[in-house]
């Protein structure tokens, strides 16, 4: 399951996307448009900056904008910012590997078998979508 802080920063790039505009958005115009917290988004936008998503300007003018384009930025990168892994389990992460503590032997494991290739279908729909495929 998406966390809010996902589905908000989510909804916060596609609106983002959506505006076109040579001016950086103003996170409140972003907070009322989405119906999100303003100060939450703040620390949502904040991360997608320090991950190389988002710019941003201060001052009067000021705001969020993006910083490559819409059809440049995969799903899966957003996700992994944002949410962490996208495997449900450790042992079956690509990015953050960790062997189960309670499971003797990976190959052997149904769970495990199962959960490579729910990640697997997963990734093949992040990474093959884009943040443009969601512009409406």
């Amino acid at each position: 399951m998406l966390s809010k802080k996902t589905k908000y920063g989510l909804k916060a790039l596609t609106y983002i996307a959506r505006k076109k505009c040579d001016h950086p958005v103003l996170i409140s115009e972003i907070a009322k448009s989405e119906n999100i917290s303003q100060k939450f988004l703040e620390s949502i936008l904040l991360t997608l900056r320090k991950n190389g998503l988002l710019g941003s300007k201060k001052g009067k003018g000021g705001g969020y904008y993006l910083i490559k384009e819409p059809s440049e930025i995969k799903m899966a990168a957003i996700i992994r910012i944002l949410e962490g892994p996208i495997a449900m389990l450790p042992c079956v992460s690509l990015n953050f590997y960790e062997k189960c503590d309670d499971c003797p032997d990976e190959d052997k494991c149904a769970v495990h078998s199962l959960m490579i290739e729910v990640r697997d279908n997963t990734l093949k729909v992040l990474e093959n979508k884009t943040l443009g495929d969601y512009i409406i």
